[in-house]
């Protein structure tokens, strides 16, 4: 069964249809059919990505660093010389 409908195409999707539709030898109907059944396909056969998840860390507290002044921390982390 076949519905007939209306649909926008950009300039570029018409060129490149029209484009394959010639090296195949089809009509330009029969390349859109195909083309649009490879990209369902394709897109019903992409792996799931897994959820990237963030564990947190609890990196401690270290006696005498001020947490509040990021320029002792660097100093701390990278040496004297971080600059």
């Amino acid at each position: 069964m076949s519905i007939r409908t209306t649909v926008t195409l950009d300039d570029d999707v018409i060129d490149r249809v029209k484009q394959q539709s010639r090296s195949r030898g089809e009509s330009f109907r029969e390349t859109l059919n195909q083309l649009l059944r490879s990209a369902l396909v394709a897109s019903e056969t992409q792996p799931r990505r897994r959820e990237f998840r963030v564990k947190p860390h609890h990196g401690g507290y270290y006696p005498g660093l001020n947490y509040d002044c990021t320029e002792s921390l660097l100093e701390y982390l990278e040496g004297p010389q971080h600059r």
